[in-house]
This record gives structure tokens, sequence and C-alpha cells, in this order.
């Protein structure tokens, strides 16, 4: 037998009276404490981590979307294709959460639903947030937030901006010669416009002229189809656990989140397939 690997004689920091540990770095003590479960059921607790790691990665997406953004607002193309697939993939993690929470049986969640009495996740300010920045744009949506009055102005602020997809667009107007803006709804959901889909068709057509455009619009077709698979894997997890009963929230659960599936966040980019 032989002893015990101690690592501080191989080096390794051991003490950290006086260092940043690992805990520290990550504010761990906070982040672990901030599960309280209202009831005694033994699922509440699954059902809160995956909300509460649902909505890290979404703090991350808002981060990876705020920089796309803005390096397309600049011109600076190419760093921001890796940030869209870095949104996507974040869509892909989100989507494998579904797995795990579709382990728990309606029976499981009757146990405790009473106890998350009005909570519900279309109340998420950060959802909302990547669904305006995205370009889909609800302003009956604003109302849940007015109790919160910094995240309600966050949001407002948000509806100001261009979303992904206008800046997209004015990059792509430029190379064409065109000016899309008219276009740019920015209180509503972008509706398909025929100038759109014709000058990314010209783009599909002869993809080394417009190289860079062309990898863009496949990044935001990927992005979209994780995104739209998100969706979609909610509406199973949720007629799996709860059938058509009512949400939380008072929405009409399940037949509210199949009308969630109709939204299409760049719809020219899908129209152009079957035109080429």
């Amino acid at each position: 037998m032989t002893d015990a690997y101690d690592p501080a004689s191989d080096g390794a920091q051991m003490s950290y009276a006086r260092e940043m540990s690992y805990g520290d770095y990550l504010a761990l003590e906070g982040l672990l404490e901030g599960q309280k479960p209202l009831s005694d059921a033994h699922d509440e607790m699954l059902f809160i981590i995956q909300h509460q790691t649902s909505e890290l990665w979404m703090r991350l997406a808002i981060h990876e979307l705020t920089a796309a953004r803005a390096g397309l607002a600049g011109g600076e193309i190419r760093p921001v294709f890796k940030m869209l697939t870095r949104v996507a993939r974040i869509f892909e993690q989100l989507n494998g959460a579904w797995d795990v929470l579709r382990t728990m049986t309606p029976s499981e969640y009757t146990a405790f639903r009473d106890d998350l009495g009005k909570s519900s996740g279309f109340q998420s300010h950060q959802y909302r947030r990547i669904e305006f920045m995205l370009g889909n744009r609800n302003m009956a949506m604003l109302k849940v937030h007015e109790h919160r009055p910094a995240l309600h102005a966050a949001l407002v602020a948000e509806v100001a901006e261009k979303s992904l997809y206008h800046v997209a667009l004015d990059r792509l107007g430029a190379a064409m010669g065109l000016d899309f803006s008219e276009h740019y709804r920015m209180e509503a959901p972008h509706q398909a416009q025929d100038a759109i889909r014709d000058a990314w068709a010209r783009v599909y057509e002869t993809p080394q002229e417009q190289w860079e455009l062309y990898e863009l619009a496949e990044k935001l077709v990927d992005l979209e189809d994780y995104f739209r698979r998100w969706r979609f894997n909610h509406v199973t997890t949720v007629e799996r656990i709860i059938g058509f009963k009512r949400g939380t929230g008072g929405t009409s659960g399940v037949q509210y989140l199949r009308r969630m599936l109709e939204v299409e966040l760049f719809p020219e980019l899908w129209q152009v397939r079957g035109q080429l």
C-alpha cells in the first residue's frame, strides 16, 4: 500500500487564509446557499437548480449577444462568428437541462407546485431580454416586470436599441448598397420582407463574393435552430409533467408555449432556402 498523496509535496498551495481560493473567486458560498425549497418535496431541489443554472447560462448568452451586436455594428464581423457559435452552444446546454427536468413525474411536481405561487418561467427578465435582443419584441411582456423598476428599465432600454438582426441587416445593406432601416420594427417582432430575402438570396447564390455575410447568415440560422429546439423541448417537458393544465403564472401552459414555436427570428434566412 502506498502512502496517501500530499499535493503540498508537489508544490500545491494548501493554505488559503490569505490567498484567494477557488470558492472565493466563484463566490460559491452565496451561490450554493441560494437554493431554498419551500416544501419538503425531494424534487423541488431539482426544479430550483435546473432553473437557476438556466439563468446563469442565459446571463452568458446576454454577455455574448451584447458583444456580438457591438461587433457587427462596428464592422468587426469575423470575431462575431465565434460569439454566435457560443450562444448556439449555450442553447444546446439549455436543451440538455430539460432532459434532467424530465426525470420528474407529474405526481412529484404536484407535491410542491402550490408552493410556487404565481411564479413562472415566462417571468424571466433575462429570457425576455434575449428575445428582445434577437428581435422578438412583445411590449405586452414588459408589464410582468413593472414591480422591479431597474429590470423594467433595462428592458425598455433594450427596445430602444437595434436588435442583433437589425445590425446584421445593416451589414447586408452596406454590402449591397441598400438600406433596410425602414423595415426595422423596434417595438414589435420583425416581419419578413421580400427585399431582405432577395438580398440574402444574392449572398447565397454567390457565396465566394460575400463570404463573411454568407457565414454570418449561417451562424444566425444555427443560433435560431438551437433556440427553436430549446423552445420545442420546453413544450414537450411541460406537457410531460403537467399535461394541459394552466401554468403557475396563469398562462394557458402548453398552448401558450406552442404559440411561441410559431415565432421566426430571422424569417428571410429560412425563406431563402426555398428560393435557391
